[in-house]
């Protein structure tokens, strides 16, 4: 990895550099070293010194923090820390992107009883889009409606039969029916 350390204002001496390499060092443990750069600049603009840290993470990721303190000690251990927290989440994020066992493995049927699981499986949630009149209408007019509209499918009670009726729009451009059994 590559790390550019830059002063305004202010010389960057050897100590200054190992302290900004160590705080540095937690963030790329925490990337798995996948940091490609990273750069440090360091102001000092009258009592205070202020340090902007950018790392630059594979797959175009960036991670930026800055914090400005009374010297240089507490100002990169602030914004190192606001990168340790991006990198935590960034972590986080594609930890949460591995496949877990698959739903016919868990799901199929053995004779012996399955092991119990660490975590329990997340619960589905239903969140409620928008509510539909159901009005009375033939399959043509239906069709006719469904055209018109935005929506992939039209729910309605079928004139003929009188039942819930449902028409959708399928991927191959045609339209399927669905209606319960009598």
């Amino acid at each position: 990895m590559r790390l550019e350390l830059t002063g305004r204002h202010l010389s960057i001496t050897p100590a200054l550099r190992a302290l900004v390499e160590e705080r540095i060092d937690h963030t790329l443990r925490l990337l798995n070293d996948s940091a490609v750069s990273a750069h440090v600049v360091l102001t000092r603009d009258r009592a205070r010194i202020r340090a902007e840290v950018t790392l630059h993470a594979r797959r175009e990721r960036f991670l930026h923090g800055e914090a400005t303190g009374q010297n240089v000690e507490l100002a990169m251990n602030t914004a190192a820390d606001k990168i340790d927290q991006q990198a935590r989440k960034l972590k986080g994020k594609r930890d949460g992107r591995k496949r877990g066992p698959s739903a016919v493995k868990a799901g199929s049927a053995s004779a012996e009883p399955a092991a119990p699981r660490s975590t329990p499986a997340p619960r589905r949630r239903i969140i409620r889009a928008r509510q539909y009149a159901v009005k009375p209408m033939s399959v043509e007019d239906a069709a006719v409606e469904i055209d018109d509209a935005a929506d992939a499918f039209i729910v309605f009670r079928n004139s003929a039969t009188d039942t819930i009726t449902v028409l959708f729009r399928r991927s191959d451009g045609h339209l399927g029916l669905i209606e319960p059994e009598a």
